[in-house]
């Protein structure tokens, strides 16, 4: 009993830590491209994006988890029941490979997927210990999510500059031609980051408002298994509320911008005052990406440790397993420690080494992002993309706007050949750490402990040396 008591203890730690890599290297897609245009410090972006990280986590995530993390293995219920202690330390190992491969990635200041890494490490498992429950069908759409999500993106982040050159860049007076066409590119911004906030990142709250009898989730998105938007399809469904709250928001953002605009003076001229306005927009929507990965991001951190304090409470596994509110908070805490602690690696290139950020060209590629991951996320597409990936070929599209030698593609494939390298990487990882725990609660133990040990001494020495060259630098400048 004392073992098995150890042995949580130390998967929970790893739960935080993992949490802790995915606040450091995710906090990019959200305040990245705001650091690069200068719309934000890296100071305010990263108390910005650990406030909204923490109560999108904290407040809007879902209450049950799915046990295995994007369907990556299918199991019937006495499956589940037959190999829990195989899945009990196959998802801990899942969990450790996945937060040390983001480690790594974060070190070298590589914006990867966190989804993908954890879909990595359970991929790796189920090869090892249950090959014929993998579904290679959804391995597959991952796989090629990789080139469809950043090109779609880039198209249209791409898209949305050029709209924003031609109609207000290029016009003989910009800002008062910005007075008028920036309420009404708001219009659809907001519509777009209506629907998603619901889709993305409301969806727990959603069903628990659902379940206390406050709506019926029906009438919201996102949409019940088996429905369909094809309105020549029998029992064809339309979420009429959330397309009524999401124009709501559109027109309300709409409003406000052109009431504050109406009589707003602007200090700088030309494009430095049409900037201004986008720098305004550019945050509303980094603060959005922030909140949403908080809520949709966090069980890849703390739903395979539901499952493993699932196993140990009631001895089996389940397909669902509800989220205990300690575990809830050790994941939204981990995120935000990781935004503070060690968020700036990646935000540098994800802002500033892919290619050059104004605010219009941040706002295009976070519009861009955030239409995107909406697009791949209803029913009839049902991809699970990496908003990694969607932002990364958003900046590149926006950057392409101004000709292909403004964009730096050998950063770039770099990047590109991390995403690969990540589902390998982590499941490789898995099943070495599953092999070398060996279904023993005293080889986990002592291995996860010297791991463990070693990670936090060099992560330590690495932050401590990153914060005494800061105060180096902010000396002598």
């Amino acid at each position: 009993m004392f073992g098995l008591d150890v042995m949580i203890f130390l998967a929970i730690l790893i739960a935080g830590y993992m949490a802790w890599n995915i606040g450091a290297n995710d906090v990019a897609n959200a305040m990245g491209t705001s650091v690069g245009s200068g719309a934000l410090t890296f100071r305010n972006a990263i108390i910005a994006a650990a406030v909204f990280e923490f109560l999108g986590a904290f407040f809007a995530g879902d209450a049950v988890t799915d046990t295995v993390r994007k369907g990556i293995l299918n199991f019937e219920e006495a499956d589940l029941e037959t190999y829990s202690t195989e899945l009990k330390y196959g998802f801990i190992a899942a969990m450790f490979a996945a937060a040390l491969w983001l480690t790594v990635a974060t070190k070298y200041g590589l914006p990867v997927s966190t989804t993908h890494s954890i879909v990595g490490g359970i991929l790796g498992i189920g090869i090892y210990v249950a090959p014929d429950n993998v579904d290679w069908e959804v391995v597959t759409k991952i796989v090629m999510s990789w080139v469809a999500s950043p090109l779609l993106g880039g198209i249209l982040a791409y898209t949305t500059f050029v709209i924003v050159k031609k109609v207000i860049m290029d016009a003989e007076n910009p800002i008062e031609r910005s007075r008028i066409m920036a309420p009404i590119l708001a219009l659809p911004t907001f519509f777009v980051l209506g629907l998603a906030l619901q889709y993305k990142a409301m969806k727990g709250m959603i069903k628990r408002l659902d379940s206390e009898g406050f709506l019926d989730k029906s009438e919201w998105l996102p949409a019940s298994e088996g429905t369909t938007f094809n309105i020549f399809e029998e029992g064809a469904w339309l979420p009429l509320y959330s397309l009524l709250l999401a124009l709501f928001i559109g027109l309300l953002a709409s409003f406000v911008l052109y009431w504050i605009l109406r009589e707003y003076e602007f200090e700088e001229e030309g494009y430095q005052g049409v900037e201004k306005i986008f720098v305004w927009l550019q945050i509303i929507t980094a603060c959005y990406v922030a909140f949403a990965h908080g809520a949709n991001d966090r069980s890849n951190a703390i739903g395979p440790m539901a499952a493993v304090w699932q196993i140990h409470e009631q001895d089996v596994l389940r397909s669902e397993a509800a989220i205990p509110t300690w575990l809830i908070l050790l994941g939204s805490a981990g995120i935000t420690l990781g935004v503070m602690t060690w968020g700036a690696r990646v935000m540098v290139t994800v802002g500033k080494k892919i290619t050059h950020i104004t605010p219009t060209r941040g706002f295009a590629a976070e519009f861009g992002a955030a239409t995107t991951v909406l697009i791949f996320s209803m029913p009839f597409l049902a991809v699970p993309i990496s908003t990694t990936h969607t932002l990364i070929g958003s900046v590149v599209g926006v950057g392409l706007a101004g000709g292909a030698a403004s964009v730096d593609f050998k950063v770039f494939g770099k990047i590109a050949a991390s995403w690969v390298a990540s589902i390998p990487a982590a499941a490789f990882g898995a099943i070495g750490l599953y092999i070398i725990f060996g279904l023993n609660e005293t080889r986990f133990i002592i291995s996860v402990s010297i791991i463990l040990a070693t990670i936090i001494w060099l992560l330590y020495n690495a932050i401590t040396t990153e914060l005494k060259s800061d105060i180096r630098s902010e000396a002598e400048g």
